[in-house]
């Protein structure tokens, strides 16, 4: 114990009223720096806490299972933060107990709502007001406890919020089955595509250290229905799969388990030669086949509940069957041979390259997957991004969206913002997300929306899935930036129920992350709404795409071109000449269209109907033609890129006037970061327009200003230490 002394005119007096004082100012601002996410359970208003003190103050619930105890602790935890008391944990509910949970199999006052549950499944609940042994009760009702802790954290949600608990009455079901974070965290501790610092796996102390920040990640999942996460890189390392690694997979299982968070790990295709010392990874060879089941077995052995293997294969210089002169479901189904026994799945990416540069890449997995429809065994999905090039700012749909109607398609998102600022920029992904969740394929006629074909329902397949790769580092704001919170949480909710709103999470993430006031909601709301429209204008408008810098892809680079693929550069993408600019795609083209139903290839074929957000995608268009706007494609080019730097501006305005209503630290960090993606915005600005109009040599719109720099300033930034390239 140290004891501190004070004197009357020693020197230490003044040392240590200014210790003492330091502390007193740093203990708030340490409990606002993000770490909690949207699990900050601040007290609500003093005008809504008896209400609920009187619905939630006595609780009625297990505490048998490790899982049953997970969903007390986060009760009392949520209820004490929010309340000011803790709840009164009861045997029954007899005399005025209000809240009751459980499962019929572990409390038996909830037998009587055996029936209703049989509609919600697994892993779904019932939030509701009900009469219990002659008295009012709300219940939170489950088949399994994991439903019973996903209703708690329901709960603590509407109370965040300051909603009333009058009338509630919830029923929810998850629409996907599989819904996944994937990470890119490399064995060393790097993370590919990670702006939040390193890897939050330390490989080197498990299994023998559980870091306590694995069980808050498990935490945070579980409040948003996540159930499964990928450990590795897609590019992964044969030794993920060895016996060591594989016993630090399973301290990991084990803190996850009890939050309903399965474990799972990329497979490297190559593993039975790099791993087992065999000639080949041919996936008809009987020893490769023989050397994948048994370590499955070894696997198991290890994490009963083990979810499954996802795999890069035959993409970006990774092994796969196609080395063997074998099809993609040939070497899927080896795999998913050696896991269907113990329950387990193969997520098998359609993110390919071929060897040789392609016609237009765009092209690429759809003539590679759609000839494989109904080849696969039953217990794989196909890992589908959602854009047929690679997470840009905006994409249309993925074609093998409902072109493979025999085959689970599982939607592959990205969290962490690799063409979109990094963790510095504000880009509020829900609208990205719903807009491929409700663009509609047409496959079987309007309404065969993206979110009918990942959820199942389109073609009536029991296996589904959804997956974002994770912005989840070991920064302290786990995502890098305090509004990249936001895209876990979006993420998260859609891949429960992709029918929401992403305007809806969003008020909801801001009401439990800043607050519930309405003078604080509704403008940060309306800023986030618009921030994903602000970065496709300063970066990529009117259908543009992968100008970025190259390897790292951190700011702009237009003018990329050589190296050793043409389709890793921008200029085969933008194909900017003296009298246009856009990718032909369209019949008379690279004929990418006819990938895409009948209904959906006229519309995107057709320069007049074809969306303006994806002109250019679509389109080589002329400088000079008129677009809706009135105004010719160049002015109405540059007008974009100004027009996302002044929304830039616009947020910052926002944000200036949430000062003393937001806690001065996050306050503090947001304006940094606003003012380092408004420099950044007209850096792209600048930088784009002074290429394009070395192009074309045409003249500013009226008004606009010239960039500050001649071209070859921009040409000669370089950034060679920029996070989370590829290594």
């Amino acid at each position: 114990m140290l004891t501190l002394t004070w004197r009357r005119g020693d020197g230490r007096c003044a040392f240590l009223a200014g210790m003492l004082a330091l502390l007193c100012y740093i203990s708030p601002a340490s409990a606002e720096d993000g770490y909690d996410l949207w699990l900050r359970y601040a007290p609500v208003g003093s005008s809504k806490v008896e209400g609920y003190r009187s619905a939630l103050g006595n609780v009625v619930a297990p505490d048998r299972t490790p899982t049953q105890r997970v969903v007390r602790e986060e009760l009392r935890r949520g209820l004490a933060g929010l309340l000011g008391s803790e709840p009164r944990f009861r045997a029954s509910p007899a005399g005025d107990a209000a809240l009751v949970l459980g499962t019929p199999a572990s409390s038996p006052w909830l037998a009587p709502l055996r029936h209703e549950l049989e509609g919600v499944g697994e892993e779904g609940y019932l939030l509701r007001w009900t009469r219990l042994d002659g008295r009012d009760a709300l219940v939170i009702a489950a088949h399994r406890d994991i439903g019973v802790l996903y209703g708690v954290f329901h709960l603590l949600r509407l109370v965040q919020a300051g909603v009333s608990l009058d009338g509630l009455d919830v029923s929810e079901v998850p629409r996907i089955k599989l819904r996944l974070l994937n990470h890119w965290d490399n064995l060393d501790g790097y993370v590919e595509r990670g702006y939040a610092g390193g890897s939050l796996w330390d490989w080197h102390t498990l299994p023998g250290w559980e870091d306590p920040r694995y069980t808050d990640y498990a935490r945070a999942n579980a409040s948003l229905g996540i159930n499964g996460t990928v450990l590795n890189n897609v590019n992964a390392n044969a030794l993920s799969f060895s016996p060591a690694y594989l016993r630090k997979a399973a301290a990991l299982a084990d803190v996850f388990r009890p939050y309903g968070v399965r474990v799972y790990l990329s497979a490297r295709f190559s593993a039975p030669m790099e791993l087992g010392g065999l000639a080949t990874a041919d996936p008809l060879d009987p020893d490769v086949r023989q050397w994948w089941r048994e370590k499955a077995r070894e696997i198991y052995a290890l994490i009963p509940d083990f979810g499954g293997f996802l795999v890069k294969a035959n993409s970006e210089g990774q092994p796969g069957p196609q080395d063997y002169g074998r099809t993609h479901a040939d070497g899927a189904n080896v795999l998913a041979d050696a896991l269907a026994p113990h329950g387990g799945v193969v997520m098998w990416r359609a993110f390919v390259y071929a060897h040789d540069v392609p016609e237009d890449r765009a092209k690429q997995a759809y003539n590679e997957f759609v000839g494989l429809d109904g080849a696969f065994r039953d217990n794989v999905v196909v890992q589908v991004k959602n854009g047929p090039i690679d997470f840009q700012p905006r994409e249309p749909f993925h074609p093998l969206f409902g072109a493979m109607p025999r085959t689970p398609l599982m939607l592959e998102f990205q969290i962490t913002k690799e063409y979109l600022g990094f963790a510095t920029h504000l880009v509020y992904l829900g609208p990205l997300y719903e807009e491929v969740l409700r663009a509609d394929t047409h496959a079987r006629g309007a309404g065969s929306t993206v979110a009918r074909v990942v959820d199942g329902s389109l073609e009536s397949h029991a296996l589904s899935g959804i997956a974002g790769v994770a912005n989840i580092g070991d920064d302290r704001t786990w995502s890098g930036s305090h509004f990249d919170q936001a895209n876990w949480y979006a993420f998260g909710r859609l891949a429960w129920n992709p029918y929401q709103s992403a305007r809806d999470i969003a008020a909801e993430w801001v009401a439990m992350t800043f607050s519930p006031a309405q003078e604080v909601v509704r403008p940060v709301v309306d800023m986030m709404m618009a921030s994903r429209e602000t970065a496709v204008d300063y970066m990529t408008p009117l259908g543009l795409h992968h100008v970025i810098a190259r390897g790292h892809h951190y700011g702009p680079g237009p003018w990329v071109d050589g190296g050793p693929r043409a389709d890793w550069t921008s200029v085969y993408y933008h194909r900017a000449d003296r009298d246009g600019i856009g990718f032909d795609r369209t019949a008379s083209g690279s004929d990418a269209v006819s990938q895409y139903a009948a209904d959906v290839a006229r519309e995107f074929n057709d320069v007049e109907r074809v969306p303006e957000p994806l002109l250019l995608w679509f389109h080589h268009v002329r400088w000079d033609r008129r677009l809706r706007s009135g105004r010719p494609l160049w002015d109405e080019l540059v007008h974009r890129y100004t027009r996302g730097v002044r929304n830039v501006e616009a947020m910052q305005v926002t944000w200036r006037r949430l000062e003393g209503r937001v806690d001065a630290p996050r306050h503090r960090q947001v304006a940094a970061f606003l003012r380092i993606q408004r420099d950044e915005a007209q850096w792209w600005r600048d930088a784009s327009v002074a290429y394009f109009q070395s192009i074309n040599g045409l003249p500013l719109p009226a008004g606009e200003a010239p960039p500050p720099h001649p071209l070859a300033y921009y040409l000669s930034l370089q950034f060679p230490y920029a996070p989370g390239d590829g290594r």
